[in-house]
């Protein structure tokens, strides 16, 4: 549930793992996700939305289960009102990186990405990765702060974007 600053209760969105049946409603929020911060993420809602319906439920599926990915979504009861996914870092084995967290705008400021980085960290200690790495475009300010109030520091670390060679992300980690 998020609060207000005076501690009242707005709306309640459930934080919990990503299940097979919610492939409908996880490709309608990658669409707003790609729609609404197009730089923040690694394809163009061009190619999201033209995967078929199958290979969004294959992944779903697929991150519902097991150790080494997951995805976590804020459930309304309705549309998804965030999303946040772990992925284990094969170079290192006690780190779990952070991808694609998203909150929509109506939930900003809520207290939701708090409760899905909260999601993702449980799970990754559960899973024996103590330590959580995430990559934020550089000059995405409001980003960075948020991850700030959240523990996260940066390492100083800068990498070329993936995708787009114009721009550079920035390392923070933190203790899950």
């Amino acid at each position: 549930m998020s609060t207000d600053p005076g501690g009242t209760a707005l709306r309640q969105a459930e934080i919990r793992r990503i299940r097979p049946e919610d492939a409908a409603r996880m490709r309608a929020l990658r669409l707003e996700m790609l729609a609404d911060a197009p730089l923040a993420f690694l394809e163009t809602i061009a190619d999201a939305a033209a995967r078929p319906h199958a290979e969004y439920a294959a992944r779903v599926a697929y991150t519902s289960r097991g150790a080494d990915t997951a995805q976590f979504v804020a459930d309304t009861g309705g549309r998804f009102a965030g999303h946040a996914g772990g992925t284990v870092m094969p170079r290192e084995p006690g780190v779990t990186v952070i991808y694609a967290v998203y909150v929509t705008p109506a939930w900003r400021g809520s207290g939701l990405l708090g409760e899905l980085i909260d999601g993702v960290a449980a799970w990754s200690r559960a899973c024996g990765r103590p330590e959580l790495l995430l990559e934020v475009v550089v000059g995405n300010d409001r980003a960075y702060r948020a991850y700030q109030r959240l523990g996260f520091t940066d390492t100083g670390v800068r990498v070329p974007h993936p995708t787009i060679p114009a721009l550079t992300e920035l390392h923070m980690r933190r203790q899950a």
